[in-house]
């Protein structure tokens, strides 16, 4: 059956050179001769059109001649066909075909045999879509370096999360806590300015408001001393316990995180749609998977994978030139540009039908201090197949209801630095998100390995919970939940380069998470 699914008219349409708006593919779908009506379209259009519209489609179908009478094979009709013979000759691949290994698909929760309904191949309704944006702060950005843009994002970050805080304790300003006398209970929120160890063993934590910095003392013997090796400084906290006679301190009995609520209830789609996290492809690279990228896009044609209608990239679209030392002795494309071509000629082989979402990583060409604008004009028309939604890092994306929380993920590497091996590892990634999580902001830790811009607003703080928390950056697969938020880890598209062989990073490559957006259930899919 010739042309019947958007996914079809659209990899006919790259096979002839050309991109196309959604509605012009839905236009096409919809006319009575799909075939020769991409046949006359791309007949019809100017020479030096890149991109085929719903004006050139409308054009088509109101100057459309008279049917051709039975038997009268259509002018032009068959050039089409052949552009997608592959996928109608095969209709329905098995899953083995989209990876050359037995078992490949892993399912962590429960996951449907099969697609449901629908012919062979995609078949999806655009029409039932929601997909929002939050906090994208691309042409927002405002800081100049100045001291005060630091007071700025400082005093913004503290009342964002003191708000958070304030219903667990009964808050008096560092100054005001300074004038009371010995003995008294007292509650206190600030941003971690110090954490030191005394000769006995217990901790000083000097937390820090907008009225001045009081020293705080956990002693070594309390349950809550545990909590003491999570906590990075510049992060928002909570204490409360009894100043000491003389008043100079606070004698800490509880410590609180802004934390998501356990209380917590996820969001879910009222429908049975899939969204595929990925991550770090990393095109230019010597070591990009492009074989277990083709899989992975073919399998996105198939019937199987037609309830996946969202496609989330989480960063590092290209591998980017001068990122780490002698980066150049491992790169297949040279020029910045390129890569982003050869990116975006990748991109075009998945269907046309997603919606898709991507966000800039520290390998891409934007500011490496975060938040990250999204790209500029010239990198978004290269970058301009299936009309791609590109938003800062990070930003809330909202999927039917469902509030997806995209960050790079270049804090993590301080989380893992920082934190005890059981609270955060490179090979259990989730659980630094989960630190994340706990401390609502994406980066808090300021002036160590993540470079962060002093804005008037605090663009990382996690005002809003989320329902999935998707990062890459690390290139390890990881997934948990938390409160009862799906934290995801994508892993990436690179094998191991020889820059990560000596630093001890072994990448899981290859792998797409796929979320089911009405229950939150997770499959992993691996094509390598």
């Amino acid at each position: 059956m010739p042309l019947e699914t958007p996914a079809r008219i659209v990899r006919a349409l790259v096979g002839r050179g050309y991109n196309a708006e959604r509605e012009a593919v839905t236009l096409i779908a919809g006319s009575d001769d799909p075939g020769r009506t991409l046949a006359r379209v791309v007949e019809a259009v100017p020479d030096d059109a890149l991109r085929i519209t719903a004006d050139h489609v409308r054009e088509v179908l109101a100057s459309a001649p008279a049917a051709d009478p039975p038997g009268t094979e259509s002018t032009g009709s068959a050039a089409p066909d052949a552009a997608v013979s592959d996928t109608a000759a095969d209709p329905d691949p098995p899953v083995s075909a989209a990876t050359p290994h037995d078992n490949a698909d892993h399912t962590t929760q429960s996951a449907p045999a099969e697609a449901k309904g629908g012919p062979a191949g995609r078949n999806v309704d655009p029409s039932l879509r929601s997909l929002e944006i939050a906090n994208d702060m691309t042409g927002q950005s405002t800081g100049t370096g100045e001291y005060g843009d630091f007071v700025k994002v400082f005093r913004d970050r503290y009342e964002k999360l003191s708000k958070m805080l304030r219903g667990r304790v009964n808050h008096r300003p560092a100054k005001a806590i300074s004038n009371m006398s010995g003995g008294e209970d007292a509650e206190l929120i600030g941003l971690v300015d110090d954490v030191r160890s005394t000769k006995s063993g217990h901790w000083i934590i000097d937390l820090e408001d907008t009225t001045g910095t009081f020293p705080c003392l956990v002693m070594k013997d309390k349950d809550i001393a545990s909590h003491v090796d999570e906590l990075l400084m510049d992060e928002c906290i909570a204490v409360q316990g009894t100043l000491s006679g003389d008043a100079g301190i606070l004698f800490v009995d509880s410590l609180h995180f802004p934390d998501v609520p356990r209380s917590h209830r996820q969001n879910t789609a009222d429908r049975d749609v899939q969204a595929a996290l990925i991550s770090d492809v990393h095109v230019g690279s010597q070591e990009f998977m492009a074989d277990a990228w083709n899989r992975f896009a073919d399998w996105l044609h198939t019937e199987e994978a037609e309830r996946i209608e969202y496609l989330l990239i989480a960063g590092d679209m290209v591998e980017g030139v001068g990122v780490y030392p002698n980066q150049d002795e491992e790169l297949d494309v040279i020029d910045i540009y390129e890569q982003y071509e050869a990116f975006s000629e990748h991109l075009k082989s998945v269907p046309g039908d997603l919606d898709i979402v991507m966000i800039p990583g520290n390998h891409d060409a934007v500011r490496l201090a975060e938040p990250q604008p999204g790209f500029d004009d010239e990198l978004r028309d290269i970058m301009s197949a299936h009309d791609a939604r590109i938003t800062s890092n990070p930003s809330m994306v909202t999927l039917e209801g469902v509030n997806v929380l995209m960050y790079h993920g270049v804090s993590l590497d301080e989380v893992i630095a920082e934190l005890p091996a059981d609270k955060a590892s490179y090979d259990e990634p989730h659980k630094a998100m989960y630190q994340l999580l706990k401390k609502r902001h994406v980066a808090p830790q300021f002036g160590g390995h993540t470079r962060l811009a002093p804005e008037e607003l605090d663009y990382l703080v996690m005002e809003d919970v989320p329902d999935i928390f998707h990062t890459g950056h690390v290139h390890k697969l990881g997934w948990g939940k938390y409160h009862n938020v799906l934290a995801v880890n994508s892993g990436c598209w690179q094998a191991q380069t020889d820059f990560q062989k000596s630093v001890n990073i072994d990448p899981d490559a290859g792998y797409a998470p796929i979320v089911d957006l009405d229950t939150l259930n997770m499959t992993v899919r691996k094509f390598s």
